[in-house]
């Protein structure tokens, strides 16, 4: 847990760190020598010796003193630490992400991250706000009083020892078993999230198909499970929760017994007896405190764990003497090698080199690792074999900001953020000018849309663009990239799904783009390969093919059939609008 609570403080909160624990180690070891003062003072009272025992007395006071000193110190550190990580986890974490690889942030990882950022970060804060401490002084402090006790009374000191196994197996079992529980809890409840934010963005395909008056089957499986964890949990944690008091309850009878047996035999006087076993009563004191608080510190370990494991996650690495462009706007891949972490390759000796200024189309079909290739050039993962290089310089040579500069991203699947459409054009250049701004939204027909709209440029958008059409959302992206005005312009099937007044717009702001910049394409529509200066076929992770589009027809190979293929899709689909 010490290495968990160091990652997520982060090295220049080590020190606070380990302050807390010494003074919480002094604090738990000075009550502990303060209880077995009891002794000395209860036995000089019992046998009527005043002065004696006002002596004890003064010893006891000062080491009260000091452990109230401890005991204040030690609290004021924990909730230092509290603070520390309500106030800093979340940039910590922001931080931290901000340089890991694009490619690590899949849907499934971001929805564990959400819920680590919240419940967790409050986890954290308990831990050394009300967890460590009462744990911690529920092991050091008892041991201290059994140390004592052997001192002062070794047959009920070795009662005390032997009784330690016996209390450590039942709390380990038993918050063993309440974390594995709770990771199944956590797990069904992070499903049952997933699960709800899909039935929400998916409504119209689930009413369209009147899904939504049956039922969601997933959304409801989901639940079921949750509830069922959740009732598992509570029902079986009682009983280890009493297996684990039960053992601490069963140490002091086993002191009680010895102790009143040694009194019968006379082997102990009964008023050393009385203050034994006053010393007895805390030693399971603190051990009870632990016993009930053990079972949070697990489920906060767990959360600890969690949040420590995307601060394991290497961060993208940043050359020492980062290059810069030496040929702006080029694009090249030499021998590539990669695959994602299932094993399979998807590139496989990959070669081709994309000139300044130029327009590329690839096509192939799905799985051939047309996606692949922008992801690698916008360094969401780095090649196993080969180099990829943007401007002249390889991507692992360049800074995260300097190769970002020269890339601008046109997706098929377009996210805006729930702000004004003046804003999210302002993406692509923050500092960009009301002129500029205004511009590109022209230039990519974004200004229609504009004079459409109630509020015009300050009307907002909602979450994910839900305001816009996915034509107008499409705009948006194409302004964003023109604003930019970098060197080179990815578009993965930017007009795959686009009706014919987007596409209109689409393709005119392609044909401005190509004018200063190196365009790369993927795409299906036939305008927009036909326009391209150079394409590309790729197969099973390779070049098949490779010219204009004049002389892949003519060779008749797989460009060829495709091309062909694509007609006769397009001639349906024109026939089909004419009957209509």
């Amino acid at each position: 847990m010490l290495s968990r609570l160091k990652k997520i403080l982060g090295p220049e909160h080590n020190r606070a760190l380990h302050g807390y624990l010494a003074w919480l180690l002094a604090y738990c070891i000075l009550e502990g020598l303060s209880v077995v003062l009891l002794v000395p003072v209860l036995r000089a009272l019992l046998s009527g010796e005043m002065a004696v025992a006002a002596q004890w007395l003064m010893v006891m006071a000062a080491m009260i003193v000091l452990t109230c000193f401890a005991r204040y110190r030690q609290t004021m550190l924990s909730f230092g630490l509290a603070l520390t990580v309500l106030t800093t986890l979340h940039e910590r974490l922001g931080d931290h992400l901000a340089r890991l690889p694009l490619g690590w942030f899949g849907s499934e990882k971001v929805g564990r991250l959400s819920r680590s950022a919240t419940g967790g970060t409050m986890m954290v804060t308990n831990v050394f706000a009300h967890l460590l401490g009462p744990v911690v002084g529920g092991v050091l402090t008892p041991a201290t009083i059994a140390v004592a006790m052997v001192v002062l009374d070794w047959r009920l000191g070795l009662t005390a020892l032997l009784s330690a196994p016996l209390i450590y197996l039942a709390h380990r079992g038993s918050t063993h078993w309440i974390g594995r529980s709770e990771e199944r809890v956590d797990a069904a409840g992070a499903l049952a999230s997933s699960r709800v934010v899909e039935f929400a963005r998916n409504q119209p395909t689930l009413r369209a198909f009147g899904r939504t008056s049956e039922g969601y089957a997933p959304l409801e499986a989901a639940i079921q499970e949750q509830k069922q964890a959740g009732g598992s949990m509570l029902a079986q944690t009682f009983p280890r929760l009493f297996a684990g008091g039960l053992s601490v309850q069963l140490a002091f009878a086993a002191l009680v017994a010895v102790g009143v047996m040694l009194a019968l035999q006379g082997r102990i006087a009964a008023a050393e007896l009385v203050a034994l076993l006053a010393l007895a009563a805390r030693f399971v004191g603190p051990l009870a405190e632990a016993a009930a608080r053990s079972g949070l510190l697990r489920i906060a370990d767990n959360d600890l764990r969690r949040i420590a494991s995307v601060f394991d996650e290497a961060p993208l690495p940043e050359p020492a003497h980062p290059q810069a462009p030496s040929e702006p706007g080029a694009i090249e891949f030499d021998r590539v090698d990669f695959a994602y972490r299932s094993g399979e390759s998807v590139l496989r000796e990959l070669s081709l080199r994309i000139p300044p200024r130029s327009m590329t189309a690839i096509v192939g079909a799905s799985g051939s690792g047309k996606t692949t290739l922008t992801r690698l050039l916008m360094r969401f993962f780095d090649v196993d074999v080969g180099q990829v290089r943007v401007g002249g310089s390889d991507v692992r040579a360049q800074t995260s900001a300097g190769l970002m500069a020269q890339l601008s991203a046109v997706m098929q699947d377009v996210y805006l953020f729930d702000d004004t459409l003046q804003a999210n054009i302002r993406v692509g250049r923050p500092d960009a000018s009301d002129d500029e701004v205004a511009e590109a939204a022209r230039l990519a027909g974004v200004d229609e849309i504009v004079a459409r709209l109630p509020q015009g440029w300050q009307t907002r958008v909602g979450e994910g663009g839900t305001a816009l059409s996915g034509g107008e959302r499409q705009r948006v992206s194409v302004a964003r990239a023109l604003l930019k005005n970098a060197p080179i312009v990815l578009l993965d099937e930017a007009t795959a799904a686009l009706d014919p007044e987007n596409e209109r717009y689409v393709q005119n702001a392609i044909a401005r783009l190509k004018r200063d910049a190196t365009l790369l394409v993927i795409a299906h529509q036939l305008p927009t390969v036909m326009a391209a200066d150079q394409i590309l076929v790729l197969e099973n992770g390779a070049v098949a093919e490779a010219g204009t589009h004049t002389e892949l027809l003519a060779r008749g190979g797989r460009y060829a059939a495709f091309w062909h293929e694509r007609r006769r899709a397009r001639g349906w689909r024109l026939g089909a609008e004419a009957s209509a």
